[in-house]
């Protein structure tokens, strides 16, 4: 890049921008998003923070020196990675104390979701240091956007065990579950988890597989859990995949006659409303048909 890092750190892209003038408190940490993919979403706030801190901690300096040099920004980098987190978080603190100003990223996205950093803001945070987050790309978010989940909420999972029956576990534990959930998967695994996620699923319930987001492969696959395993199979696994699982199709109300005692029971127990959410996970029936069912009952 040509420009000059005084772009930056004289404010003048922030005051051509008509922005008012930031906050920089000294002594605190700047957890900063970063793009996960196309540069060019980064953002005027987390390039002034940048260029201005008085430390960089990332994940992998060399991953994050290569964009500090693309924006003309030259910035003092310390690590701080998963295997090195409580003693990352300790350098940090020292420079803090001292009045510093540190900047924490991670390779892509944003620090601390299912990336290192929550341990080393935990830590800061007990120890009564400022952490202010910068925000920014995060890739769960932007897949989010364009998967046309039909969900009002959604359970964020982030990566599942590795280990075959400790993955297969944890996917039937979430496929139990109405509400749609999100998972993270390396190209190394993303077949294992799919054909896994197939047989966790019921066959129409809609998947969406995205991968390489904001990059110039970007795909976003929707398709029934029946054909999981036939994709993933097909497909040369390529970049980083979000798996975004929707809403669990909507059941009838048929319950057995011992699922109805035991919904009777449950709902002596606690208040209806209670019960019935209770019952829902378990069945996955509908809440408010189940609470109804019980209403009825009384």
């Amino acid at each position: 890049m040509t420009s000059s890092p005084s772009m930056w750190t004289d404010n003048a892209l922030m005051t051509t921008a008509g922005l008012p003038e930031q906050a920089f408190p000294t002594g605190t940490l700047y957890v900063v998003g970063l793009p996960i993919g196309n540069l060019g979403d980064i953002t005027l706030r987390a390039l002034w923070v940048l260029s201005r801190v008085d430390a960089v901690a990332a994940e992998d300096t060399r991953e994050t020196r290569k964009l500090l040099d693309r924006f003309g920004i030259h910035a003092h980098l310390i690590s701080v990675r998963e295997h090195n987190e409580r003693a990352g978080a300790e350098q940090i603190m020292a420079r803090l104390a001292a009045g510093e100003r540190v900047a924490l990223v991670t390779d892509a996205g944003t620090p601390a979701v299912s990336d290192p950093g929550a341990h080393a803001v935990a830590i800061l945070r007990e120890a009564g240091h400022a952490v202010v987050p910068v925000p920014g790309a995060s890739a769960v978010v932007t897949a989010l956007s364009a998967s046309g989940l039909r969900g009002s909420g959604f359970t964020f999972v982030g990566f599942v065990p590795p280990q075959s029956k400790a993955r297969k576990a944890a996917l039937a534990r979430y496929a139990s579950r109405p509400e749609p959930f999100v998972l993270y998967e390396a190209p190394h695994r993303i077949r294992e988890l799919l054909t896994d996620l197939a047989d966790a699923l019921e066959p129409e319930r809609i998947v969406v597989v995205a991968r390489e987001i904001t990059k110039k492969f970007e795909t976003f696959t929707r398709l029934p859990a029946s054909e999981l395993a036939e994709w993933a199979t097909a497909h040369e696994p390529r970049g980083e995949y979000v798996v975004l699982i929707d809403e669990a199709p909507e059941r009838e109300a048929t319950l057995g006659e011992a699922e109805r005692r035991w919904l009777e029971a449950v709902a002596e127990a606690m208040p209806a409303s209670k019960a019935a959410a209770l019952a829902s996970k378990v069945t996955g029936i509908p809440r408010q048909t189940l609470y109804d069912l019980i209403a009825k009952k009384d």
